[in-house]
């Protein structure tokens, strides 16, 4: 039980100490409703919304991701974390390239078994509290409620930084029914940098924190449901297949951060070696190896279609 301001510390304490525990890489602790910056997070969305910038991304119109309160009735406090997932075994071959994010195990299972494992802690040490699990399927504003709790900033590629790990982690949130102590809400290191701006190829960040989703290659390798690939895009593929990771490359914050070397984040040995070859492979081979990764989000079919268009864009004949 929570019933001084005392004991509202400590524990508050001990639940980003468990999240820590349990391999996430950063963890930081937001109150509800939050400060005035949430509010001015939600009015950039409404404004990105209203631009049709998120393309084909209806889920992202959902009303809930304006209003934390319609997730968990009577919420108080968001834990946030962050996984990271660079790994000193990540490569991209020059032929053809996966985003980082996706090159080990599906992110979403080991974020949600990891906060399910500081739940039941929850259970045992604030028995009268409430939980709810968020990862980036639910419908939530979470990067703005990870800057809220402290844990990083939103750049101007609109990725999540953090000063040690740079933008290499992917988030995960728990939504609680007790008031808990928050964290100082991040403050912007991005400064006058706009290398993540100029570097992009189809120039998707029209403005600082602003992305235009159908000018976006990773945009167009994952959701893209169409035939062809705009030819903008398939000119400035370069070799991506899923995904894209230049504005993160480039970035000076990414430069040097500590690996996550444990088999959730090792890539699999056949993004490692995906070539030409595997436009030969059926619907089973491709269902087997994207098993129990984010990449079975990309459909066979659409797989083919990308690595057909770099092969088009850099002149080989199948």
């Amino acid at each position: 039980m929570i019933n001084t301001i005392k004991d509202k510390k400590e524990i508050s304490k001990k639940l980003k100490e468990r999240a820590i525990m349990e391999g996430f890489t950063i963890a930081g602790i937001a109150s509800i409703p939050g400060s005035s910056r949430i509010r001015l997070r939600t009015n950039a969305l409404e404004r990105w919304l209203s631009n049709n910038h998120h393309g084909e991304m209806k889920w992202m119109e959902a009303k809930k991701r304006r209003n934390i309160g319609l997730l968990l009735k009577d919420a108080k406090s968001v834990l946030s974390v962050g996984f990271s997932y660079i790994h000193s075994e990540n490569n991209n071959n020059n032929f053809l390239k996966v985003a980082k994010f996706s090159q080990g195990e599906d992110y979403h299972k080991v974020i949600h078994k990891k906060l399910k494992n500081i739940g039941r802690w929850i259970n045992l040490k604030i028995p009268d509290c409430e939980w709810k699990i968020c990862v980036d399927t639910s419908p939530l504003l979470e990067k703005a409620w990870a800057e809220e709790s402290g844990i990083g900033w939103i750049g101007k590629n609109s990725n999540l930084i953090n000063k040690k790990n740079g933008s290499w982690f992917t988030l995960g949130f728990l939504i609680l029914t007790k008031d808990l102590v928050p964290d100082k809400p991040h403050q912007s290191l991005c400064g006058k940098c706009a290398i993540c701006i100029e570097h992009c190829p189809t120039k998707a960040i029209v403005e600082p924190f602003v992305i235009k989703s159908d000018l976006c290659i990773a945009y167009h390798t994952i959701e893209n449901r169409d035939e062809t690939i705009p030819k903008k895009i398939e000119k400035n593929l370069d070799g991506w297949v899923a995904g894209c990771d230049i504005c993160q490359d480039v970035c000076p914050w990414n430069k040097s951060v500590p690996y996550n070397n444990n088999f959730e984040t090792t890539p699999k040995d056949w993004i490692k070696n995906l070539d030409i070859d595997s436009l030969n492979w059926d619907d089973t081979t491709w269902k087997k190896n994207l098993k129990g990764t984010t990449l079975k989000r990309i459909k066979p079919w659409m797989w083919k279609r990308n690595i057909q268009a770099n092969l088009k864009n850099k002149k080989i004949k199948l």
